[in-house]
């Protein structure tokens, strides 16, 4: 998207099966500053039993009737893309069944994000990986073991493959984040990584961009009293907004190195700021340099503070006010 990181606001379902909630999210990730907008493609029946348990985190109501209620058809997911692509985001979604990418691929969508839940699930990568399209792959519940299997998979196939960190936890405390987990990942399968960052702030996903993240992914919505899985531990877009404006000031800092040897530019604050040699009283010619005669005060235009040891000792040359800053030519250095 023209970013050196890409930043993903992640609906999911907070859109509570609305598509005027969903588009007007979409608008607002876009004017936040998001690289892309991303979705959760269930198809109920081809994904869950009915008597699955919800999540811990959300009891609202049974998880069938749920991705039942708040799921998209074709007609609809293609509004969404279309809008998507009038707000120059990405359009992007997890598909969470074989069915679901079929669903997706007649949307005609760029990538895809496999969620955490899923990189067991290898026929579903299979069909991912044949596509030949670039993924995002998100680890949460993974060992590596699981996660070393998936990125096989993927990698049979190809290439085009993002590994993030993610801790499946809502809200994730600080302490389970595992940014040297991302930096593991990127040793271990020389691959881009990111963080899909559960946690409630943006300092997680900022230090992740220090530490060379390529894709952060943040949940995303218009207010964390919204129903739903996902908006408790959602950003607002006051908060997504102010974390955008935090990662595209650090991809400015890291992709402009300081040659710190270089004061050049500094030559007028230095003038301004520092010291230099001064007489702090009438010093009289052929007078001897004392520590009662010669000090340090601004401005930094006279010898530099840095020569005063050299110049203790010396006599003066001719006779120096007080107040007045000493020239080379003011002290007998031989």
């Amino acid at each position: 998207m023209g970013h050196e990181v890409c930043m993903i606001a992640e609906v999911g379902s907070v859109h509570d099966g609305s598509l005027g909630n969903a588009g007007k999210l979409i608008d607002a990730a876009a004017a936040c500053g998001a690289d892309a907008v991303k979705f959760q493609t269930h198809i109920a029946a081809a994904e869950t039993i009915k008597a699955a348990p919800m999540p811990s985190f959300f009891t609202g109501e049974p998880r069938y009737e749920y991705f039942e209620r708040t799921g998209f058809g074709l007609e609809q997911w293609c509004e969404l893309k279309s809008r998507c692509q009038a707000r120059g985001v990405e359009f992007l979604s997890s598909p969470f069944s074989i069915e679901a990418v079929e669903l997706l691929e007649a949307v005609g969508v760029a990538r895809y994000k496999v969620p955490s839940g899923e990189v067991t699930n290898l026929p579903l990568l299979e069909a991912l990986a044949r596509t030949g399209k670039p993924l995002i792959l998100s680890s949460g519940m993974s060992a590596w073991e699981e996660l070393d299997r998936a990125v096989e998979t993927v990698r049979r196939h190809h290439d085009r493959l993002t590994v993030l960190q993610c801790t499946s936890e809502y809200p994730c405390p600080y302490e389970q984040v595992g940014l040297n987990v991302m930096l593991e990942m990127r040793a271990r399968y020389g691959l881009p990584v990111g963080l899909s960052d559960h946690t409630l702030t943006a300092y997680a996903s900022l230090a992740a961009v220090t530490l060379g993240a390529k894709v952060i992914e943040r949940h995303f919505t218009f207010s964390r009293l919204m129903y739903g899985s996902d908006a408790p531990h959602s950003l607002e877009p006051g908060e997504f907004a102010d974390l955008v404006q935090g990662v595209r000031a650090i991809e400015t800092m890291l992709a402009h190195p300081v040659q710190k040897a270089d004061a050049s530019r500094f030559g007028e604050m230095k003038r301004v700021f520092e010291k230099s040699l001064v007489a702090l009283r009438d010093i009289p010619a052929g007078a001897l340099l004392t520590p009662e005669l010669v000090g340090l005060k601004k401005p930094g235009h006279g010898l530099p503070a840095s020569r005063l040891p050299q110049a203790l000792g010396r006599r003066a040359t001719r006779p120096i006010a007080a107040d007045s800053l000493l020239r080379e030519e003011d002290i007998a250095w031989d």
